[in-house]
């Protein structure tokens, strides 16, 4: 990084051997190498055979001194404690499935509120809501007139870019456009701003930072990574914790106006075998500890309270129940002395356990288990573990000791309800201009310019512009996931009161300046302009969802080269402005585009794009280009591993123009490296066309079977037929037709079968797009999925407005808890029907809650 960091060491790190120290300096220096070279991939490692030797991992000095006074009341409070409420202190449950009663009841120690879970269950529940119902689960903790102890409960959160749960909030740039600024005490002052929005709405605990060190971009998560580089994701750890939680020892630490973080996820969560989310770590140990440690050193340094465990394996052994590196490393040689929780059930994922049992997870160095919807289960049997004596009691003290003293540190057990402290209820600081500018600041910072042809940029704003793309006023594009829902989808503009899109910032720019702007999503001016600003990119996504297979960008899909291509045809210069997560093979649309700006996801204030794009009216630049890539930029699309030796960089980490530079850019070749067809993830139909890897068969009763490759086709009996039918294109849907004379399905099969354990856990849905034609009175139509027991529709069709297009969702959680086999899917939907019914289907993919406008109500024992 720059010249002051060469050779510099971070105060707070011990040095046990020479293997430690070369480790601790290529963490916090660079290792002397030049930015280029600091994103290089190293030399693979030897294999490994996932074994962890302790001895070899840095030692962290703890920043804080022990504290007497808060030890000895800890040591009070749990010599009264009952075995029932020290078990209610280690066990988290969410928002939307557990009440404030409950919480009086069992006397557990934490809250969360998950990326789909709201007050009242409304994803744009108002700010006063959240502090409503923040009140009523601490005043439920405080409660002790049905007996039990006062101890304040801690609401926990996915305040990831902003507190992004709550409408109106100040939205920062995702990690992987923070990463691109290299300012490290931006980052400092957005995590300051970050605890500020969140305590207004009454929550303590922030999961967040993210420190992984993404090595694979195909990996749904990698946006929330700074960079492939370790050194860079140290240096931004440390700014983020010590904006969030105050610096270690000053008066202000861990008061209210910070809250505590849960530094993210221990341990390899970027590195698993090719970029699969939740997947397996197969790096050697020293790779583990000298890539993917790296954030964690100086977080903790920095005094990190939570440090949450990853659902990720390495080499097979799922971290939450990896004893060696959850204790050994991390509350051993790390020093940390804070607790470790857990992550949405990953404890359900540890051998021999499940969401409601699992001792093992606790044995291995668990605090506090995530179990959301699962945490009475998980509270019993735990309760009963510890008086089996499975589980030990000094471990069970253990954890309640770290969870009281952060509870103590914070000042909780002197603190008022959590409307009455220093910042609840100031609404008017979310989103407050103060915070938006320097938000603002971040999207201008983050900006990375790969070409700029002839000098296009930066543009007078005295032109005729013209604004096309789906991107330019979509503020869900634009945020990406974990925006008011966790996918980020399923939003509207309303939603985002305090924000301005990328049009927006332009349209309000370029009317200043005299001149004149003109939004046309698809591109079809009503003026010829002198210049076209195209913004297009990902759509929103959140973990496992956002996985990929390559680094295609949109396989299927290539509307928006085709709206390039086509205002290029017209004469008309074009600036592509992308939105994404991550680098993707894009040799195709930088050619046709005559400057190419990577915006990443930059969040509420679209401004900040037009604050670099455009001149200021007297002709000077106004914002120049400092983005730099915290990613190597693919030149090919199959390989997302930046270790592998096929991995090829067509921009090295570390590149990005300003004004000063040249930026002209020959042809890039177009072939991506991929053959065949591909389709997005998830999406299993769509344009007429399945996934590569699916069948479709119809079935009667008589078991006589069809495979469908074109239409119309069906079974010789007309028991059912499939024909085309138009929704947004010509002929892009299936008419399925039950004659109702006998019963029949339509099918979709996978070759291989489908893994959707993830998904499941992750309360996603079979989302079908659909038109009821024709619904029968009486009779069955069901959905099934792989062996399992049909899933009654008929009902749920019945009550959809017929003749029209809509989306009707089935929670996976139903199929599963119909027998499906959601780890190995062969059948992923089979549609039934034993009475004359027509069904249009236009698409079949799993989406979010939001993605769906009807769902299916399954009981559990359905």
């Amino acid at each position: 990084m720059s010249s002051k960091l060469a050779g510099a060491r971070a105060p707070g790190v011990r040095i046990g051997t020479t293997l430690a120290t070369a480790l601790a300096l290529a963490l916090l220096a660079g290792c002397g190498k030049s930015e280029a070279d600091a994103g290089a991939p190293a030399a693979t490692a030897a294999a490994a055979d996932g074994s962890i030797n302790p001895e070899n991992w840095p030692q962290v000095e703890w920043p804080l001194q022990a504290d007497a006074e808060v030890e000895q009341k800890i040591d009070a409070l749990m010599a009264s404690m009952t075995v029932e409420e020290k078990v209610g202190q280690i066990i988290q449950g969410d928002i939307a499935s557990i009440t404030p009663d409950d919480v009086r009841k069992y006397r557990l120690g934490s809250i969360l509120a998950g990326g789909s879970s709201d007050p009242g269950g409304k994803y744009n529940a108002r700010p006063e809501e959240w502090l409503k119902l923040a009140d009523a689960f601490w005043e439920a903790s405080m409660d002790t007139s049905g007996g039990g102890k006062a101890i304040p409960v801690i609401w926990g959160i996915d305040a990831m870019h902003g507190q992004s749960n709550v409408v109106g909030a100040t939205l920062f740039p995702h990690n992987v456009g923070l990463g691109a600024t290299r300012n490290v005490e931006l980052q400092r002052r957005i995590g300051e701003i970050t605890a500020i929005e969140t305590r207004t709405t009454g929550m303590e605990w922030t999961f967040a930072p993210t420190v992984a060190v993404p090595q694979d971009v195909r990996w749904g998560r990698a946006y929330e990574g700074y960079s492939e580089n370790p050194e860079l994701v140290a240096q931004f750890a440390r700014a983020m914790v010590e904006g969030l939680q105050g610096k270690a020892g000053a008066p202000d630490f861990l008061d209210d106006r910070h809250v505590m973080v849960s530094v993210k996820h221990f341990l390899g969560d970027g590195g698993t075998s090719k970029g699969r989310d939740q997947g397996d770590n197969l790096a050697s140990e020293a790779e583990l500890r000298d890539i993917h440690a790296a954030g964690y050193v100086t977080a903790i340094n920095a005094g990190a309270q939570a440090v949450m465990a990853s659902f990720n394996s390495y080499h097979g052994t799922k971290l939450h129940g990896h004893k060696p590196l959850l204790t050994d490393v991390l509350k051993g040689r790390f020093n940390f002395n804070g607790f470790v929780v857990g992550d949405w059930n990953g404890h359900g994922q540890v051998k021999g356990c499940s969401n409601d049992n699992c001792p093992a997870t606790f044995a291995a160095g668990l605090d506090m288990a995530m179990a959301p919807d699962s945490w009475k289960g998980m509270y019993e049997s735990t309760l009963a573990a510890v008086k089996d004596g499975i589980l030990p009691m000094e471990r069970l003290d253990d954890a309640v000791r770290r969870i009281l003293r952060v509870k103590f540190l914070m000042g909780l057990f002197d603190k008022p309800k959590p409307s009455q402290r220093a910042l609840g209820g100031k609404f008017e600081l979310l989103g407050a201009a103060e915070h938006r500018e320097v938000a603002r600041q971040a999207v201008r910072e983050s900006l990375v310019l790969l070409k700029n042809q002839g000098g296009l940029l930066p543009l007078s704003p005295k032109q005729r512009i013209l604004v096309a793309g789906d991107g330019a006023d979509n503020m869900a594009k634009q945020a990406g996931g974990w925006t008011l829902t966790w996918q980020g989808s399923g939003t509207t503009r309303a939603d985002f009161p305090n924000a301005d899109t990328i049009w927006d910032g332009l349209q309000r720019a370029v009317k200043a300046a005299g001149g004149s702007a003109e939004l046309a999503v698809d591109g079809k001016y009503k003026a010829k302009p002198d210049v076209a600003v195209v913004v297009f990119g990902e759509e929103p996504y959140a973990e496992f969802q956002g996985d990929i297979a390559n680094l295609l960008y949109k396989p299927g899909n290539d509307a928006d080269l085709e709206l390039i291509k086509r205002l290029k045809a017209d004469g008309i210069p074009v600036v592509a402005v992308f939105l994404t997560g991550r680098p993707l093979w894009m040799n195709r649309e930088i050619n046709a585009a005559d400057a190419f700006v990577v915006a990443w996801l930059p969040g509420s204030e679209g401004a900040g794009v037009a604050d670099v794009l455009l001149r200021k009216p007297d002709g000077s630049v106004n914002h120049d280009f400092k983005g730099k890539l915290s990613f190597s930029w693919p030149a090919q699309a199959a390989e997302g591993n930046v270790r592998s030796p096929d991995y090829k960089a067509l921009f090295p980490f570390g590149h990005g123009l300003t004004y000063a530079d040249k930026g002209d850019l020959d042809p890039l070749p177009e072939d991506s490296g991929i053959d065949g067809l591909h389709a997005a993830p998830g999406v299993y139909f769509a344009n007429a066309m399945l996934a590569p890897g699916l069948a479709m068969r119809v079935e009667n009763a008589q078991n006589h079977t069809a495979q469908i490759t074109t239409v119309p086709a069906g079974l010789h009996d007309d028991s059912i037929r499939v024909t085309a039918v138009d929704h947004e294109r010509q002929e892009d849907s299936r008419r399925l037709a039950w004659s109702g004379t006998t019963p029949a399905t339509v099918s979709v099969y996978a070759e291989p079968a489908v893994d959707l354990s993830r998904e499941t856990n992750g309360d996603l849905l079979l989302v079908l797009t659909l038109r009821p034609d024709q619904v029968p009175a009486a009779g069955n139509v069901d959905l099934s999925a792989g062996q399992g027991r049909p899933v009654a529709l008929r009902e749920a069709l019945a009550k959809l407005p017929a003749g029209q297009w809509t989306t009707l969702g089935v929670p996976l959680k139903c199929l599963a808890h119909a027998g499906a086999d959601v780890s190995a899917l062969d059948v992923l939907a089979r549609l039934h029907s034993d009475a004359a019914t027509t069904l249009s289907i236009s698409r079949v993919a799993i989406g979010a809650v939001s993605e769906a406008e009807h769902i299916v109500d399954c009981p559990r024992g359905e």
